[in-house]
C-alpha cells in the first residue's frame, strides 16, 4: 500500500533545487537550543507513552510537565492548542523551521497508515543512532585535536620566542646560515609580523562560521575534500550510509514509494557527494533503472550494498535488508572511530616530533660554526 503526499510534486521540484539544510546537525525545537539529544529524548518519550494506550494529546501533556523551561513549555502548548483545534501532528509542525521537512513526511506517513506509534520510536531510534555515531566521533578525535592544539602551541612557541634569540646571536656573530636555518628564521619572522593577522582571520572565521562556512561553495568543497582522505574519507562516508540506510528502512517499513524514500532521505543528508549522488539515483530510477543497477553506477555505494539491495528486490524484503545494512554500516561506524582514534594519536606525536627535531636542528647546525669562530 503507497501514500500519495499532498507535497510530492513540489518534493520533486526542492529535490532537484538541492534542498542542503533540512536536518541538521543542531534542529532546533524548542525555541533555538534544542540539540538532536533533546529531539532523541522528545520522541523517544512520546512513542513510549503512544505504545502505552495515551492519546497523542494527553501525551504531550506528560511531556509538557516535564519541562522547566518557558520555552520549551509555550512550544509543546501550541502544539496542543493545534491539535484541539483540529489539526494533526504533521499538519502542525508543516512549515515550522524547527522541524524539518524528513520528520514532516514521517509523521504524515505515520498518520495515514495508523502507523504514527511505531514511526515516532522509529524517529526516537534515528536520532538515536545519529547521536551515537557523533560521540563516537567526538571520542576518537578529541585526545588527538587537544594533542594537536598543544604542539602547534609549542611550535609557535619556539618559532617567535626561541628562534629569535638564536638570530640575534648568530648575526652578532657574522655566522653563515645554513638554508635550513634560514627557512625556519623566514618562518619565525612571518608569525612575528602577520601572526596577529593570521590569528584574527582565524577569530573572524570562527565568529561567522556559519556565514563562511556555511555556504554551499564551501560545504561542497569541503565535503569532497573530506572523501579523499585516506580511511577518514571512508569514516565519514560509513556515517553517512549509516544514516541514509536508517531513513530508507523507516520509510520502507511505512510502504512508502522507493522513488518517494530516496527523495525524503536525500533531502536529510548534508553529506553533498551522497546527496548528489541520491539524486542521480532517483533521475535513474525515474527512467526505468532498478534500484540495484542504479547504485552500481556510482562508486560511492559498495558492492555490498549493491549486492543486498539486488537481494532485496528479488524477494521483496526491502526492509529487513536496509536494516541490516544500517546495522553493519553502524557497527563499521564504531570500529573506524576506535582505530581513528588509535591511529591519529602516534601520527600527530610523529609529525610535531619532526617539526620540533627540524627547528632544533636548524638552530644548532650554526651553532658548530660559531664554536669554530669563537675558537
Amino acid at each position: 500500500m503507497g501514500f500519495k503526499l499532498e507535497h510530492n510534486d513540489n518534493d520533486q521540484k526542492q529535490a532537484s533545487g538541492g534542498l542542503s539544510n533540512l536536518l541538521q546537525k543542531e534542529i532546533h525545537l524548542f525555541g533555538r537550543s534544542f540539540s538532536n539529544k533533546k529531539k532523541e529524548d522528545f520522541y523517544t518519550e512520546l512513542g513510549v507513552l503512544l505504545k502505552a494506550g495515551i492519546n497523542l494529546k494527553e501525551a504531550l501533556g506528560l511531556i509538557l510537565e516535564g519541562q522547566k523551561k518557558e520555552k520549551q513549555r509555550q512550544f509543546i502548548e501550541n502544539i496542543v492548542d493545534s491539535l484541539i483545534s483540529g489539526k494533526n501532528l504533521s499538519e502542525t509542525i508543516e512549515g515550522n523551521t524547527d522541524f524539518s521537512e524528513y520528520e514532516f513526511y514521517s509523521l504524515k506517513i505515520g498518520e495515514e497508515s495508523g502507523t504514527l506509534t511505531d514511526i515516532v520510536t522509529e524517529l526516537g531510534l534515528f536520532f538515536s543512532r545519529k547521536n551515537e555515531q557523533f560521540r563516537n566521533l567526538i571520542n576518537a578525535l578529541t585526545y588527538p585535536i587537544i594533542i594537536l592544539i598543544t604542539a602547534l602551541l609549542v611550535i609557535i612557541f619556539m618559532l617567535r620566542l626561541v628562534v629569535p634569540m638564536f638570530e640575534d646571536i648568530f648575526k652578532q656573530n657574522g655566522v653563515d646560515l645554513p638554508w635550513i636555518t634560514k627557512l625556519i628564521v623566514a618562518a619565525s619572522n612571518f608569525i612575528k609580523d602577520y601572526g596577529w593577522i593570521i590569528f584574527s582571520v582565524i577569530l573572524i572565521s570562527l565568529v561567522f562560521r556559519k556565514l563562511v562556512f556555511g555556504h554551499p561553495w564551501f560545504q561542497k568543497k569541503k565535503d569532497y575534500a573530506l572523501l579523499r582522505i585516506p580511511y577518514v574519507g571512508s569514516f565519514i562516508k560509513a556515517v553517512y550510509l549509516s544514516q541514509f540506510t536508517r531513513a530508507l528502512s523507516l520509510l520502507t517499513a511505512s510502504k512508502v514509494p522507493m522513488l518517494t524514500g530516496i527523495g525524503l532521505a536525500s533531502k536529510m543528508i548534508k553529506f553533498t557527494p551522497l546527496k548528489q549522488a541520491l539524486d542521480e539515483v532517483a533521475s535513474k530510477i525515474l527512467r526505468g533503472e532498478s534500484l540495484s543497477t542504479a547504485l552500481k553506477q556510482n562508486k560511492l555505494f559498495d558492492s555490498k550494498m549493491v549486492s543486498l539491495v539486488k537481494v532485496a528486490e528479488e524477494t521483496n524484503q526491502t526492509e529487513f535488508i536496509f536494516q541490516r545494512l544500517n546495522q553493519q554500516y553502524s557497527i563499521e561506524v564504531q570500529q573506524k572511530s576506535k582505530l581513528l582514534s588509535t591511529l591519529l594519536e602516534p601520527f600527530i606525536i610523529l609529525i610535531v616530533g619532526v617539526f620540533v627535531g627540524v627547528i632544533l636542528v636548524a638552530m644548532y647546525l650554526p651553532m658548530f660554526k660559531l664554536g669554530s669562530v669563537l675558537g
